[in-house]
């Protein structure tokens, strides 16, 4: 067995593991400090919005074009007056989008852009995308997510209980608060890959806090029935039981977006994938950070709060108190028994106190031996 293996095992049968819920207002403070940094972004620098999103002109060049990307955004920010985006496809033509321009711009700037290129105007092709079509998408976008938050709660609160519903929520929510947050960061443009992206990410990050959610109620089945551990506690064994398939299942899926955004995006130039590969990097690696560090912490602080996760605690603590005082009464007496041990014990006589007749010279008159 491998020693990732021989650790996810010894993990689920509980001979080892890490103190996540007792932890976690750690976590909690790092999740806020992460979101409040997320929300500052969103508030000073904006989302960098796409042209489907704002309207405007795509121009695209013929193949093998042999001018630059800096050159092109020079040209057509000349043109037009607006900042531009320059993007060369895998075929060597040039993508350049223009936002915020209407169509009797477009024509203009198009015949500009031509004679700066060296290029008959009909080989320019040019696409005029209205700000409205942006707009239903985000529009459906919001409804589509406020359907799913909603069928998400109410299906958690029937399999489980509303106080997981509630965690999961949150944990969603600070998902995409963290992901919107990085977006306006980076500066990257969002499209509607970006979106397709962010509502990919619910299901992954859903996914994982839903497998931690049902260990949790398989070891809560009577809990109150016995007094060995307290809610928190299986709370966290629970996080520990399915530490190792959650990091398995989350690596699995960062190699290839992370193959996609680095290399695809990064090496390679292909700048289209990465409005669709840095939503989910940065969304399925917050979605595993969340299953782990907030949902199930925060089902425990909810629970703990019930009457009879109260009782139980103190009973838990109150046979500990009393286990722990009974064996200290149990190791006083053992060393009491000892030391009355010691003194009934008669004296040992060494080896210069033996009598000198004593195993020797039996039967004849002391002296040397002739």
């Amino acid at each position: 067995m491998s020693k990732l293996g021989n650790l996810g095992a010894r993990l689920h049968r509980g001979e080892i593991s890490y103190d996540f819920v007792g932890k976690r207002k750690i976590w909690y403070g790092i999740s806020i400090l992460i979101t409040i940094t997320a929300i500052v972004g969103l508030a000073v620098r904006g989302l960098n919005l796409g042209i489907e999103f704002q309207g405007g002109a795509v121009f695209t060049t013929p193949t093998s074009m042999s001018t630059s990307v800096a050159k092109a955004e020079e040209y057509a920010t000349e043109a037009s007056g607006h900042e531009a985006i320059v993007q060369k496809l895998g075929n060597g033509s040039l993508r350049i989008q223009i936002a915020g321009i209407d169509t009797g711009q477009s024509d203009k700037i198009k015949q500009e852009l031509a004679k700066d290129l060296n290029l008959d105007p009909e080989k320019l092709a040019a696409d005029l995308v209205g700000p409205s079509w942006g707009e239903q998408i985000a529009n459906k976008a919001w409804e589509g997510l406020a359907i799913f938050m909603v069928l998400v709660v109410i299906y958690l609160a029937i399999a489980f209980e509303w106080r997981m519903a509630v965690a999961a929520l949150v944990a969603l929510i600070h998902d995409i608060t963290i992901t919107t947050g990085i977006y306006a960061l980076v500066g990257f443009e969002v499209t509607p890959g970006t979106v397709i992206g962010l509502l990919t990410i619910l299901g992954y990050s859903l996914y994982d806090t839903v497998v931690v959610f049902d260990s949790l109620k398989e070891q809560t089945k009577d809990i109150t029935k016995q007094t060995r551990f307290t809610y928190s506690e299986i709370a966290n064994r629970s996080i520990n039981g399915t530490l190792v398939r959650s990091i398995n299942t989350t690596v699995v899926a960062l190699l290839p977006v992370a193959g996609l955004l680095f290399i695809g995006g990064g090496f390679l130039g292909a700048g289209t994938l990465n409005d669709i590969s840095l939503s989910l990097f940065v969304g399925l690696a917050a979605g595993a950070y969340s299953s782990i560090f907030i949902a199930t912490p925060l089902v425990a602080d909810l629970k703990e709060r019930e009457p009879a996760m109260k009782a139980l605690t103190k009973r838990v603590l109150a046979k500990r108190a009393q286990a722990g005082a009974e064996g200290d009464l149990a190791a006083e007496a053992r060393a009491d028994a000892g030391d009355d041990a010691d003194d009934a014990a008669p004296a040992v006589v060494g080896p210069r106190d033996q009598p000198a007749s004593r195993g020797r010279g039996r039967g004849r008159t002391s002296g040397k031996r002739r």
